[in-house]
């Protein structure tokens, strides 16, 4: 295949973005347990960009970075996944709280508050920062885990076309998707916007937001954990 001059071998794409795969690599552990080694993270995108540089098609229209990007985050996703290390009471309780903020907000018909659903929970502010806290170290806070791909947030990529009822559903998810995260309290709306498009990490939102990097963490998470929320019928 070849780059978007058409000059370039597989090898040769691999090599010349190589250094994407560690901006991406480091990016990406900025929100992950200690014990998640970045060269591992680093590894994965290697493959995933080997598989961009086989698979690229300039025809589609998009740029090889574009695509080359969300392949490469796609693969370390798989890595993350095949190598999940969060306990099931975690993934429980991130379930319970995300339905707990569906409960109240279909009771109250606005955004919940923390206190809020804590009450909805029966259990303390502090456990539900707690709870938001182990959400957003023991996951990827990816737009992915709430049900949509990665490139939900850039332009679309060089793809098999899809039939007709898949694109159909996939429009008019992405027009759901969208509708919800404009309808985000506003701190988090601007916070996601921050972490996926802008691609700041967290210390540097916290600095931004002058809080520190912990709160920034639970914010997404609980942002990320409402969007789960308000997107069932979807999931």
């Amino acid at each position: 295949m070849y780059s978007a001059t058409g000059l370039y071998s597989r090898d040769d794409l691999a090599e010349r973005h190589a250094p994407l795969v560690k901006r991406l690599a480091y990016h990406l552990v900025g929100r992950l347990p200690p014990s998640v080694q970045v060269d591992d993270l680093i590894q994965a995108g290697m493959l995933g960009l080997l598989d961009a540089a086989s698979h690229y098609d300039e025809s589609q229209g998009a740029s090889f970075e574009t695509y080359a990007t969300i392949r490469i985050r796609g693969a370390m996703i798989d890595e993350l996944r095949r190598n999940d290390w969060a306990p099931k009471a975690v993934h429980r309780r991130a379930r319970e709280l995300a339905e707990a903020i569906h409960q109240v907000e279909a009771r109250t018909g606005r955004d919940a508050t923390d206190l809020e659903v804590a009450e909805a929970m029966n259990i303390s502010l502090d456990e539900y920062h707690q709870i938001l806290q182990e959400s957003s170290s023991s996951r990827m806070l990816s737009v992915e885990d709430i049900g949509v791909e990665e490139n939900a947030f850039h332009e679309v990529t060089p793809s098999n076309e899809p039939a007709p009822l898949e694109l159909v559903q996939k429009e008019r998810f992405h027009a759901h998707l969208a509708g919800a995260i404009e309808k985000l309290p506003e701190r988090e709306r601007i916070i996601m916007s921050l972490y996926y498009e802008e691609e700041l990490n967290l210390k540097e939102i916290g600095v931004i937001f002058k809080v520190s990097e912990s709160r920034i963490s639970q914010i997404l998470s609980q942002a990320h954990l409402r969007l789960r929320s308000r997107l069932t019928d979807w999931r």
